[in-house]
């Protein structure tokens, strides 16, 4: 009987781009653009991210993009979102006041002022064609290639 081993170091692959997005734009406008600029179509997933930070749980929103010819998988994802958790304060002259506290959750808390990410994997076109399409949308104000091996929170890009 044969064994087959298996290395670890195999799967650790990186096979997608990552392009920040800083834009002023709502997740829905921002989709509705690049759909314009770009060869996808990308529509609203009913599968958000979610992610447990410690203030409470948040979801981000992810418009995707599936083409079955290629098997390339584009996703536009927040990378800003506000947590509010009910705090209660005791020492309150008037009694017990309960009030919301909001705070802010980053997708990948390193690179906090991104506003979106788009996820590219198994990419056929040519990275830089697609930043300069991107960057001829008026209400973008800047696009750039992000390193996903200097992403120390790479593990809230798997979904």
């Amino acid at each position: 009987m044969a064994i087959h081993k298996l290395h670890i170091d195999e799967f650790d692959e990186v096979d997608y781009e990552l392009i920040a997005i800083h834009t002023s734009l709502e997740d829905y406008r921002l989709a509705y653009f690049l759909n314009q600029k770009l060869p996808i179509l990308l529509s609203k997933s009913k599968n958000e991210i979610q992610i447990n930070i410690k203030e409470g749980v948040t979801f981000f929103s992810r418009f995707i993009y599936e083409n079955t010819n290629t098997d390339c998988c584009w996703s536009l994802v927040q990378n800003k979102n506000e947590v509010t958790t009910l705090s209660t304060n005791n020492q309150n002259l008037f009694g017990d006041s309960s009030f919301e506290v909001a705070t802010k959750a980053f997708l990948l808390p390193e690179l906090k002022k991104v506003d979106y990410f788009l996820k590219i994997e198994n990419n056929d076109a040519e990275l830089d064609e697609i930043i300069a399409s991107m960057n001829t949308i008026s209400k973008i104000a800047t696009v750039y290639s992000v390193d996903s091996n200097s992403i120390k929170s790479k593990n809230n890009l798997i979904f």
